[in-house]
């Protein structure tokens, strides 16, 4: 009798402890023998390790906490690098039960509605994929019989029926549910089939609609969603691949989303600034990608909104933003007076010829030293097509910038240096040297942040454009 008592008592304070512990989650992993399993986060695009514990030799361990994780979607790293899959909200005492030869197929969870449904769908999925990979082998077989590819059809509208199908179910019997939440925000807007005049499909109208309602199913007040997948990836999808890669394109879509996000502070923190560094100078591809990153640091990084920031961040901000303005595509090229090899004032907008390269280098950067033979053969080449070069030395002493000058040759073409930087500042922006920008005969801005092999491109684009007109 006296034994039972102790054991009531110890199963008591075991519980007690439990209780304690606003986080506390069990797992048991069958055939894990040891090592250490890592509980990853999710954040916007981003992984953090947010917590470990070590695995007992029979597969047994906990993730226990005095302070509760934030709801999200997690997911636990094995020793062997397998790994299984949560979310984590309200309900942060529960457990998984699984095997190391399949995570997935072998989980069964307890008091967590969240992760039962999370796997229920999983094990769906798996089950979908496979069929849909047998199915695609009959597809893509050669000389397909007929038939059978529209049976094929037949099966994989079904599997699409049946996904939407369970996605309703949830949706209905657990509305409040996170994971119905997430599994929601995750669905792409469904395919609208919009013929033309003539009967065929318009494909560019079905787009511009599936465009239009990508979003639809993302509650943007919920910034549960902000530490799962989902945000991040529809971000990178709308934004990257399925909106034209040019600045005037990327603005008008990224207000549509940023515009969204303003329903939550904390999620319009994360994709405003997501899409303002993505088309910072020194990392998009894009020509004049920079013209996004000016929109939205111009728009939106304000007091009222950007609420992360200090007065003197926001005016970090401003100054950069004013520095970029006017050396965007488009603009009109600012002039630059500054002095010669021979100590006479020269000016860009002096010069009579047709286009004018303005190239902007360091004598001691690598890449300076590299590109400036190549963009001296370009310059030989294209002389006599009306083109000249606005060479200007940035950080230097004279000394430097006339051994640079006679080491590469450059003496053909204009080269200026002034100390101070002063007659360059706030005109023609420079995140990396070199720095090359290419005006037409107006003085507008037609190509910047280019390679020299660029040049003759740009240049010819803007000829077509001429005669065209």
């Amino acid at each position: 009798m006296k034994n039972l008592i102790i054991l009531v008592i110890l199963f008591s304070l075991k519980t007690l402890s439990a209780q304690e512990d606003s986080c506390y989650i069990r797992i048991h992993a069958a055939g894990y023998k040891g090592g250490t399993a890592k509980l990853i986060s999710i954040y916007g695009d981003r992984n953090f390790l947010e917590d470990s514990a070590k695995i007992d030799s029979t597969g047994r361990f906990e993730f226990k906490r005095k302070s509760p994780l934030k709801a999200g979607y997690y997911y636990t790293i094995m020793p062997d690098n397998g790994n299984f899959h949560m979310i984590i909200d309200q309900e942060q005492h529960f457990s998984m039960d699984t095997k190391k030869s399949d995570l997935i197929g072998n989980m069964k969870v307890e008091s967590s509605i969240d992760n039962t449904l999370l796997y229920e769908s999983l094990k769906f999925q798996i089950g979908i994929d496979r069929e849909v990979d047998s199915l695609n082998v009959i597809k893509n077989a050669a000389n397909p019989d007929k038939a059978k590819v529209e049976e094929v059809e037949k099966q994989l509208k079904r599997i699409q029926s049946d996904k939407k199908k369970q996605l309703e179910y949830f949706q209905k019997k657990y509305p409040n549910s996170f994971f119905t939440k997430f599994k929601t925000a995750g669905q792409n807007p469904e395919l609208v089939d919009v013929k033309k005049p003539n009967g065929e499909l318009d494909k560019e109208k079905q787009f511009q609609l599936f465009r239009d309602a990508f979003w639809d199913n993302v509650d943007f007040t919920d910034v549960r969603l902000l530490r799962t997948p989902v945000i991040a990836n529809k971000l990178k999808k709308f934004i990257t691949e399925m909106t034209a890669q040019q600045p005037d394109s990327i603005i008008r879509q990224a207000d549509i989303v940023i515009d969204k996000s303003l329903a939550n502070k904390e999620i319009f923190q994360f994709v405003s600034n997501w899409i303002a560094l993505t088309y910072q100078p020194t990392v998009t591809k894009v020509m004049d990608g920079e013209a996004v990153m000016v929109h939205v640091l111009d728009k939106y990084f304000t007091k009222e909104l950007a609420y992360w920031m200090t007065d003197q961040d926001l005016a970090a901000v401003k100054k950069k933003v004013y520095e970029m303005k006017s050396s965007l595509v488009n603009a009109q090229g600012p002039d630059v007076v500054s002095t010669d090899l021979y100590g006479k004032t020269r000016s860009i907008y002096e010069l009579k010829e047709d286009y004018i390269i303005v190239f902007m280098y360091d004598p001691d950067c690598d890449h300076c030293q590299k590109e400036t033979p190549e963009l001296l053969q370009f310059y030989k080449e294209w002389k006599p097509k009306s083109v000249e070069v606005f060479a200007i030395v940035l950080n230097s002493t004279e000394q430097k910038w006339r051994e640079f000058v006679a080491k590469y040759h450059t003496e053909s073409w204009i080269n200026v240096f002034d100390p101070t930087n002063k007659s360059i500042y706030a005109k023609y922006f420079v995140d990396i040297t070199p720095e090359i920008y290419v005006l037409n005969k107006e003085r507008k801005i037609i190509g910047k942040n280019l390679h020299p092999e660029q040049i003759a491109f740009i240049i010819n684009q803007d000829q077509e454009r001429r005669k065209k007109k």
